[in-house]
């Protein structure tokens, strides 16, 4: 997917330059949204209560201490993906390792993550994991378009410029993930993300909002994709170290 607009050049010594209010009608099309979203949200907590206690009892909901407006602590939520006791130190690492290399930002997810549930990476992938920060948007933590909310321990290893991201309420979709997502660097990110607070628009948000759903759908390709690329492999290998009958047992 091409990239809504993108400006190479963006880099600014500033972290926090004074932002703008939120608009109104950036609350008021949260508040519609969320409404219309509410019974959609329950109906799918009864189904991920069902389907957690089947096949990973403990808590249906997964909360994270995250970065938001202007640099504010606020608690995400989340549908649990992983199991309870999964290790949320080897995605830390492993972003620190995007950060550091700007490679692509391609999701754990894909090389199989042992520490998903199962079919958990289907519900990151289609962005189902993030519905219940619909309460984070209606309690005003995030908007529903905007630069998603990072950990503080990633906060923390981000260059003064780059905070100019924070000027904006963090979102549930955003200007990166329509304009190619786990197909850009970090770097990408945070000029989408500036673009975005510099540019923010109704038009635009709107624009956004629209896109989400083929974002989405390209997502789960590319991690379907790559998740049959990482598995041929160890195919491949047991298929090779499993040893041939000899000739006296043909």
């Amino acid at each position: 997917m091409e990239p809504i607009c993108n400006n190479p050049e963006i880099k600014t010594k500033q972290s926090f330059r004074a932002p703008r209010e939120i608009p109104v009608w950036k609350r008021t099309l949260d508040i519609l949204c969320c409404v219309v979203a509410f019974p959609i949200l329950a109906v799918c907590v009864l189904m991920m209560t069902i389907v957690t206690s089947l096949v990973s009892p403990g808590p249906v909901f997964f909360r994270q201490e995250r970065v938001g407006f202007r640099g504010q602590r606020f608690k995400i939520f989340k549908f649990r993906t992983m199991s309870v006791s999964a290790d949320t130190r080897v995605h830390q690492d492993y972003f620190k390792e995007l950060m550091q290399t700007n490679a692509p930002m391609v999701k754990l997810d894909s090389r199989g993550d042992s520490r998903l549930i199962p079919f958990g990476w289907l519900l990151r992938a289609s962005g189902l994991d993030e519905l219940p920060q619909i309460i984070n948007i209606f309690r005003g933590d995030m908007t529903l378009v905007g630069p998603r909310p990072c950990i503080p321990a990633e906060f923390e290893q981000y260059l003064p410029w780059q905070r100019e991201r924070f000027n904006a309420v963090p979102g549930l979709t955003g200007l990166w993930q329509v304009s190619g997502k786990n197909r850009t660097t970090f770097e990408d990110m945070i000029r989408f993300d500036i673009q975005y607070t510099r540019t923010l628009s109704l038009p635009l948000d709107l624009k956004i909002i629209l896109l989400t759903p083929v974002a989405l759908y390209t997502q789960i390709q590319d991690t379907r994709a790559r998740r049959k690329a990482s598995a041929a492999p160890a195919v491949a290998h047991a298929g090779m170290a499993k040893p041939r009958p000899s000739l006296s047992s043909r």
